[in-house]
C-alpha cells in the first residue's frame, strides 16, 4: 500500500511541476494572445474564448513542444489556427459605417439590427506603457475593422507579416501552405486593406497626450451637462457617429447634434454621466443614464481624436461590455 501511495506522490509531483512549468512558460503571453484573436475575429468575447481554447491545446501539446521556435511563436501558431477553425462558415464583424449605406437622417427612426454579429472593442491594458504604445496602431477600431473586409486566411497572413513581423517562410509553416502562397496573399490583403482601410490613423491623438486628455475632458463635460452646442464645436466638419446595434451611422457635427437632441434618452443636466478611459489604444468613455436616484451602463464609446478635433465615435449599446471592462454596474 505505501509501495502505491508513494508512487502516486511521484506522479502527483511530476504533473505539478509539469503545470508549474507551462504557466510560467506560457502565461506571460496571454495578453499578446487576447489582442492577436481579437485582431482575426474583431470580438472581445470570441477572442476570450480562443485564447482559453489556445491555452488548452497548448497544454495537451506542451510534452510534445521540442523548441524549435520560441514559446511565444509556438502560442501564437495555436492561436492563429484555432482563430481560423472558428471563423470557418462566419460571417465578418461590421461596423454599422461598414455595411455600404449612406449616412442616415438623425430625425429618421432608429434601426436596430441584433442579429448581426457586430464588431467589439478591445480593453486597453494596464502595464509597462512602452507595451502599450507598441501594439496601439495594430488594435485600433478602424484598423480591425478594415481587417474584417479581408478573408480570415487573408487577415491571418496580413497579422503575422504586417503586425508580429514574421518571415514569410514562418508564417507558411504556421498555416499549413506555401511561401509562394503567403505572399499572394499578402499582397491581395495589403491592396484591400487599402482601399478600405483607415487613411488617417497616423493623425490620431495618444490616450494618454495632454491634446486628448483635454479634449476627452470637454467632452465628457458637454454631455454631463446636457450642452448639445458646446459638444458640436468639438467634432471635426466630416466627424462621423455610429452605434451598434443600431444600422445607422451619422456625418457631420449638425446631424449629430439633431441625434443626440432626438434620440438620446437625456433630458437635462445630470442625467448622463461619463468615466474617462482607453479602448483599442484610443481615448474612451463609459456611459451612464440616469435610473431613479442611480446611473445605469449604456454607452460605451470609442472616439478617434486628431488635431482637428473629435473625428469619430462608436458609441457600442452592448451593456455586458461594461463587466470586461472592469467598469462598476452602476453610479
Amino acid at each position: 500500500m505505501s509501495h502505491v501511495l508513494r508512487k502516486l506522490t511521484r506522479v502527483s509531483l511530476v504533473a505539478e511541476s509539469f503545470e508549474s512549468d507551462f504557466s510560467a512558460q506560457a502565461e506571460p503571453y496571454r495578453r499578446e494572445l487576447l489582442a492577436h484573436c481579437y485582431r482575426m475575429t474583431g470580438s472581445l468575447h470570441d477572442a476570450e474564448d480562443l485564447v482559453q481554447e489556445t491555452y488548452l491545446r497548448a497544454w495537451r501539446a506542451y510534452d510534445r513542444f521540442e523548441g524549435k521556435s520560441s514559446v511565444r511563436t509556438w502560442l501564437h501558431r495555436i492561436a492563429t489556427n484555432t482563430c481560423l477553425t472558428a471563423l470557418e462558415g462566419r460571417q465578418r464583424r461590421p461596423l454599422p459605417s461598414g455595411l455600404g449605406a449612406p449616412s442616415s437622417d438623425p430625425t429618421a427612426e432608429l434601426v436596430e439590427r441584433n442579429e448581426i454579429a457586430w464588431l467589439e472593442p478591445l480593453p486597453d491594458p494596464a502595464g509597462d506603457p512602452s507595451d502599450i504604445v507598441g501594439s496601439r496602431e495594430s488594435v485600433r477600431l478602424a484598423f480591425v475593422a478594415a481587417l474584417q473586409h479581408l478573408s480570415p486566411r487573408q487577415r491571418a497572413v496580413l497579422v503575422l507579416r504586417d503586425v508580429l513581423q514574421w518571415k514569410a517562410a514562418e508564417v507558411a509553416e504556421a498555416i499549413g501552405t506555401s511561401t509562394a502562397a503567403v505572399n499572394s496573399l499578402l499582397q491581395r490583403a495589403r491592396a484591400q486593406l487599402e482601399a478600405v482601410g483607415p487613411s488617417d490613423e497616423d493623425r490620431l491623438a495618444a490616450p494618454d497626450s495632454p491634446e486628448a486628455q483635454d479634449r476627452l475632458a470637454r467632452y465628457i463635460a458637454a454631455f454631463e451637462a446636457y450642452d448639445v452646442d458646446r459638444l458640436v464645436e468639438l467634432f471635426t466638419s466630416e466627424a462621423v457617429w455610429e452605434m451598434p446595434p443600431f444600422v445607422g451611422w451619422y456625418q457631420g457635427p449638425q446631424a449629430i447634434a439633431t441625434l443626440v437632441r432626438q434620440q438620446c434618452p437625456a433630458q437635462a443636466a445630470g442625467d448622463m454621466r461619463l468615466l474617462p478611459l482607453t479602448a483599442n489604444g484610443q481615448p474612451a468613455a463609459a456611459m451612464y443614464m440616469r435610473d431613479g436616484d442611480r446611473h445605469l451602463p449604456f454607452q460605451l464609446q470609442v472616439l478617434e481624436i486628431t488635431d482637428a478635433g473629435v473625428g469619430h465615435v462608436v458609441a457600442f449599446l452592448d451593456t455586458s461590455l461594461f463587466e470586461r471592462f472592469g467598469l462598476p454596474d452602476h453610479l
